[in-house]
C-alpha cells in the first residue's frame, strides 16, 4: 500500500492541498513550518517515495531528459552519448533512455511515442537516429514536449530542428582521395537508400567522378546494409568480375561495410590496398585498429551530441525563443554558427542550413589511414 501512494493520498491525509504538498516535496520556501512538519511525519510514517515525474511536473518543469535511440549496441552510440553526457553533467538534468527494438519496429515505434506521451515524465525529447520514427515526433511537439533530433536516416518532419554531419561533403572528401591517388574504376557501397544519408553520400560520391570527368557505371554501384555481412555481399559480386573490369577501389558508406569489403577481399585472395583500395565512412573506434587500419570519414560524433543536448536545452528555457536567437544564447552552438559563417576559413565548422527550425551540418575530415594507395600498374592509365 505505502508504495502506491501518491500526492493526493499525503495531501489528504495531511489536511493540505496537492500543491501544498508539491511545494514540500520541492523545498519551496513559502510553507508554514509546522505544516511543512506534519507533512514530513506522514511521508515517513507511510515509507511515501514521490515519483520523480510527479515533482518535476509539480514544479512546473521536470529535470529529466529523454533520449530516443536504437539499439543500444550501434557503434556510433557510444561516442554520441560521451558528448550528450558532458553536457549534462554541467546541469541539473538527468537522462532517460528510450530504445527501439530491432523487431516489430513500426509497432514498437508507436509504442514508444505513446509511453513517452502518457507518461509525462520527461522536458525534453533528443532522438538520434530516429530513421521512420521520425515521422511519428512531431505528434510530441504538437504536444509542448521540446524534440530535437540528432542526424537522420529518414525524411526530418520540416518543423523540428536537426542536427547532423555533412554527409555529402564527407563522400566527396573520399572519393577524390581515391581518384587523386589515380583509381578510375570507384565503386561505391551504398547504405539503404531510404535513408536520406545514404542519398547524400551517393550524392557526394557521383559528384567527385563528374568534377574529375569520370562516367558514372552503374555496375559498380550496389546496396548495402550499413552492416558487415551486406559489404562482404558487394564485394564478392565486385570481386568475382573480371579483372580488369573489377574497382581498384571501393568506397563503402560505412565502416561496418568496409569491415565486410576486408573478409571479401580475403577471401579473394586480394590485399589491401595493394590489390584494392578501401575507405569507409563514420571513423567508428575499432577502425583505426584494423589490419590494415582503415582510411574513413570521421563524423563528428561527439559535437553531434553536445550540439544537440545544448539545443534542446536552449529550446527548454526559451521555447518561444527563434532559430537565430538560440544560436546567440548557446556558446557551444555559436562557436559552431560563427565558424560557419567566416568566409576566411578554409574548412566550415557547420553550415547553417536553415534557422527556423534551426539545423545545422558539421564538417566531416578524411582520416586517412593504410587501406588507400595508388592503384596496381595493369589499372593505371
Amino acid at each position: 500500500m505505502s508504495t502506491r501512494m501518491t500526492i493526493s493520498d499525503i495531501a489528504r491525509l495531511a489536511g493540505v492541498s496537492k500543491a501544498t504538498v508539491s511545494r514540500v516535496l520541492n523545498h519551496k520556501p513559502d510553507v508554514d513550518p509546522v505544516t511543512r512538519e506534519r507533512i514530513l511525519r506522514i511521508m515517513e510514517e507511510h515509507n511515501f517515495v514521490p515519483s520523480v515525474a510527479a515533482s518535476g511536473l509539480a514544479a512546473g518543469k521536470g529535470h529529466l531528459i529523454g533520449v530516443l535511440v536504437p539499439a543500444l549496441t550501434w557503434p556510433l552510440i557510444p561516442d554520441i552519448m560521451r558528448g550528450i553526457a558532458e553536457v549534462v553533467e554541467e546541469t541539473n538534468y538527468e537522462l532517460v533512455l528510450y530504445s527501439i527494438k530491432t523487431s516489430n519496429h513500426e509497432r514498437d515505434r508507436s509504442d514508444v511515442i505513446n509511453r513517452i506521451l502518457a507518461n509525462r515524465l520527461i522536458a525534453g525529447l533528443l532522438a538520434i537516429f530516429p530513421g521512420q520514427s521520425a515521422r511519428h515526433l512531431p505528434a510530441l511537439q504538437r504536444q509542448g514536449l521540446p524534440v530535437v533530433l540528432l542526424d537522420d536516416q529518414g525524411l526530418p518532419p520540416e518543423q523540428l530542428p536537426w542536427i547532423t554531419a555533412d554527409n555529402r561533403a564527407g563522400a566527396y572528401a573520399a572519393t577524390r582521395h581515391l581518384i587523386e591517388l589515380g583509381h578510375r574504376r570507384v565503386a561505391h557501397i551504398q547504405g539503404p537508400l531510404k535513408y536520406q544519408v545514404s542519398r547524400e553520400r551517393f550524392q557526394g560520391y557521383c559528384e567527385a567522378l563528374q568534377d574529375y570527368g569520370i562516367p558514372l557505371d552503374p555496375s559498380l554501384i550496389l546496396q548495402g546494409d550499413f552492416m558487415p555481412p551486406g559489404g562482404r555481399a558487394c564485394a564478392c559480386q565486385f570481386f568475382a568480375m573480371p579483372a580488369r573490369s573489377r574497382p581498384t577501389a571501393i568506397f563503402a558508406a560505412s565502416d561496418l561495410m568496409a569491415y565486410g569489403v576486408m573478409g571479401a577481399a580475403e577471401e579473394f585472395g586480394l590485399r589491401i590496398p595493394e590489390d584494392v583500395s578501401l575507405v569507409g565512412f563514420d571513423d567508428i573506434s575499432s577502425s583505426g585498429h584494423m589490419r590494415p587500419p582503415l582510411t574513413t570519414v570521421r563524423q563528428p560524433l561527439t559535437e553531434m551530441g553536445r550540439c544537440a543536448l545544448e539545443l534542446l536545452l536552449s529550446l527548454l528555457e526559451t521555447p518561444d525563443r527563434p532559430g537565430a536567437a538560440l544560436l546567440r544564447a548557446s556558446p557551444l552552438l555559436a562557436h559552431f554558427a560563427g565558424s560557419s559563417q567566416s568566409q576566411s576559413q578554409t574548412a566550415m565548422t557547420a553550415t547553417i542550413e536553415s534557422a527556423e527550425p534551426l539545423r545545422l551540418r558539421l564538417a566531416t575530415t578524411l582520416v586517412v589511414r593504410a587501406t588507400t594507395a595508388p592503384p596496381p600498374c595493369y589499372a593505371r592509365l
